[in-house]
C-alpha cells in the first residue's frame, strides 16, 4: 500500500483510539476492549502524574478510573506479562506469551543457578513472595549504575520473563510472584503453542499495539524478542527477519510505504481498510504517557508528525530541554506541544509545571483547540482525583485559555 502523511496520521490516532480521545466508555469493560483491540500495554511504575498504563487507558477510556485496572488483575480478567517490558494483556492469552525461552534472560538464570534453584524451592512451597521476603544475594551481573546486582531480584525478573513465575499481586510498586498454575485457571494455560508460535505471536502484537511499525522497530519495539537473523546458538529459535516474512506471507501483515517517510512499514490485516479511508479526527486533546505506543517510534514521530521527542528521566536536569516526565499533546491527527503535570493527592492538586508548544502552533487561534484543552484538563482532574489546577506565573496565558472556575469547581 502507499498511502499519503496526513491518512497515515489521521489512521494511527483513529487506530490508537483517540479520535476523540476518552471515547470508548463501558466502565471496567471498556479497559478490556481497549486491550483487545491493541493487545497489550506497557506497565511503569512512576506514578507522579499517574502510573503509565493509567495514563494510557485514561486517554483512551471516558471517565476511566485506576481502580479498574486493579479490580481487572484481581478479578483475573487481566494479568501482567513481559511483551515490550513488562505489559498488560488479557488473561486469556497468557499462554501465547509465556514463552519459556529467552535468548537473553537464560543467562541471568545459568549464572545464578543456585539462587534461582532456591528463590523456585521456596515459592512453590509457600506461595506468592516478593524480594523483600529474601536476603539480598549479589551474583556476576551489574545493575544499570554498575553496582552488583541483586541477584535474587534479577531471577525473579527472569523466571517471569520466560512464565515460569507470574505476578499474583501488587502491594504498591512490590511484586509478588508465583507460579502461574496457583492464581490463573486451568483453561487459560493448557494452551498447546510451539516456541515459533508464541514468539510469532508476540511479535503480531507489537505491530497491533502500535498500527504503522517498521521492520528495524526503532525504540526497542522488538527488543528481547528474537535475534534479527539466524543464529547458531540458539537452535530452534526464530528469528526477527523470518517472522516477519512469514506475516507477510500469511497476510498477517501488510506492507505499507508513506510519503515522506523512509523505510517500509507494515499494518495488520485487520486494519487495512481503515488505512485506506481513515477518518477525519474530530477536535479533540489527548496526553500520552512516555510508553503509549503511539510514541514508541520516535523517528516516525519526526518524519510522520514532525515531532521531536525524548524521555529527559534520566537526562541531567541541566541537560533537559523540556523535563523529566512530559506529556505529549495530542489535538486531531497532530502533536502540538507538550505538558509537564504533577499530581498532588494529599492537597488535591495538579500542578502544571510547564507547557512547551511546537513552532507555529498557537492554541487561542487554532479551532477548537482551547475548548478541546479544557475538556482534556477537566478529564485529568477527575482521573488525579483533584479538584483544582495550579499554573506558575510564567504560564498566565495558559491560566487565562485553560484554568477557569469550570476545571476549579
Amino acid at each position: 500500500m502507499r498511502v499519503a502523511k496526513e491518512d497515515a496520521r489521521r489512521f494511527l490516532v483513529a487506530r490508537q483510539l483517540l479520535a476523540p480521545a476518552r471515547s470508548v466508555a463501558g466502565g471496567p469493560d471498556a479497559v478490556l476492549e481497549v486491550l483487545r483491540r491493541l493487545g497489550s500495554i506497557q506497565i511503569d511504575p512512576v506514578a507522579v502524574a499517574g502510573r503509565s498504563h493509567d495514563l494510557v487507558l485514561h486517554a483512551r477510556v471516558a471517565d476511566y478510573e485506576p481502580a479498574w485496572c486493579d479490580e481487572l488483575c484481581t478479578r483475573r480478567k487481566i494479568v501482567e506479562v513481559y511483551n515490550k517490558g513488562l505489559s498488560l494483556v488479557l488473561a486469556n492469552e497468557f499462554a501465547k506469551f509465556r514463552v519459556h525461552r529467552s535468548y537473553r534472560w537464560q543467562k541471568v538464570l545459568d549464572d545464578n543457578a543456585d539462587v534461582a534453584k532456591r528463590v523456585l524451592e521456596r515459592i512453590h512451597a509457600q506461595g506468592p513472595l516478593s524480594t523483600l521476603d529474601f536476603e539480598r544475594e549479589t551474583g556476576p551481573a551489574k545493575d544499570w549504575f554498575g553496582a552488583p546486582m541483586n541477584a535474587v531480584r534479577a531471577v525473579l525478573e527472569a523466571q517471569a520473563r520466560i512464565g515460569e513465575l507470574g505476578t499474583a499481586r501488587r502491594d504498591g510498586n512490590h511484586r509478588y510472584y508465583d507460579v502461574p498454575e496457583r492464581f490463573l485457571p486451568a483453561e487459560v494455560l493448557a494452551h498447546d503453542l510451539t516456541l515459533h508460535e508464541q514468539v510469532r505471536h508476540k511479535m503480531l502484537s507489537r505491530y497491533r499495539a502500535h498500527g504503522l511499525v517498521g521492520a528495524r522497530g526503532l525504540g526497542g519495539i522488538f527488543e528481547d524478542l528474537a535475534p534479527a537473523n539466524p543464529d547458531p546458538r540458539l537452535p530452534g529459535f526464530p528469528s526477527l527477519n523470518a517472522l516477519r516474512e512469514e506475516l507477510v506471507e500469511l497476510g498477517e501483515l501488510v506492507p505499507v510505504e508513506i510519503e515522506g517517510v523512509s523505510g517500509k512499514r507494515y499494518v495488520v490485516r485487520d486494519d487495512v481498510k481503515l488505512l485506506e479511508a481513515p477518518p477525519e479526527p474530530p477536535p479533540s486533546v489527548a496526553f500520552l504517557p512516555p510508553y503509549d505506543a503511539l510514541v514508541w517510534d520516535r523517528k516516525l514521530l519526526a518524519s510522520l508528525f514532525d515531532f521531536d521527542y525524548a524521555w529527559e528521566l534520566y537526562v541531567p536536569p541541566h541537560k533537559r530541554r523540556w523535563g523529566w516526565y512530559v506529556l505529549p499533546i495530542v489535538f486531531r491527527d497532530r502533536l502540538v506541544g507538550r505538558i509537564e503535570p504533577r499530581i498532588d493527592a494529599a492537597d488535591r492538586v495538579v500542578k502544571v509545571l510547564a507547557t512547551w508548544w511546537e513552532d507555529g502552533f498557537e492554541p487561542r487561534r487554532t479551532e477548537g483547540f482551547v475548548d478541546a484543552m479544557r475538556d482534556a484538563l477537566g478529564a485529568y482532574l477527575l482521573f488525579a482525583k483533584a479538584n483544582r489546577i495550579d499554573w506558575p506565573s510564567k504560564l498566565s496565558t495558559e491560566k487565562r485559555l485553560f484554568g477557569t472556575a469550570a476545571l476549579t469547581a
